[in-house]
């Protein structure tokens, strides 16, 4: 009597053993879909999550930077059919080639942060003058000259230009928070300081 209790406990602890381990295969086998995420799930760099963030500082460095290449560009291209010299001729060109994709990625930035675009037809240029000039003075006065007399006046003025930009570029990184605009501005530092030490080397060849 013993026995045959002692085997059907046997049999009953093997059937609930059973049922246990068909139980956890059958979660394991509705659950491990569910626990693999989708392959082509979205990533925050994907869906420019990533590149909103930013902060006041972010959104002034890139609208008023905007303006600022502007100014140069307009500059800078009216160097190009006026300057007698090859030098500062190749220099305007290298100028305007190199701030036009940066005024387009700027431009995405405040598009992607909601922020309002500028440029120059819709703002004002207060704080950006050139030797006490703003962009319209500088403009009209170089609009009056022409040979030798241009070339060293758009380097002086294309100096103080970019020390501007570089001044604007050091604020963004003392107060900025988003990282593309902060590259920017190493970048902006860099290249305008070069181009600065260049023309001050023409300035003194002129």
């Amino acid at each position: 009597m013993k026995s045959i209790r002692k085997r059907g406990a046997v049999a009953g602890t093997a059937i609930v053993v059973s049922l246990a381990l068909a139980a956890c295969s059958g979660a394991s086998s509705t659950t491990t879909p569910d626990a693999t995420p989708p392959s082509a799930a979205p990533t925050a760099s994907s869906t420019g999550e990533a590149g909103a963030s930013h902060n006041d500082a972010d959104t002034m460095f890139a609208q008023m930077m905007i303006v600022h290449h502007e100014g140069a560009i307009e500059m800078a291209d009216l160097a190009v059919e006026r300057a007698a010299s090859e030098e500062v001729r190749s220099l305007a060109e290298g100028i305007s080639a190199a701030q036009g994709p940066e005024i387009e990625k700027m431009t995405s930035w405040l598009e992607a942060w909601g922020e309002e675009t500028m440029s120059m037809g819709g703002m004002d240029h207060g704080g950006m003058d050139m030797d006490g000039m703003s962009q319209e003075e500088a403009m009209a006065e170089l609009a009056g000259l022409s040979g030798v007399e241009f070339d060293r006046r758009f380097l002086e003025l294309m100096i103080a230009h970019h020390e501007g930009a570089v001044e604007m570029a050091q604020t963004e990184l003392e107060d900025g928070q988003n990282t593309e605009a902060l590259a920017l501005s190493e970048q902006i530092v860099a290249d305008q300081e070069a181009e600065i030490a260049e023309m001050q080397q023409l300035l003194s060849t002129i």
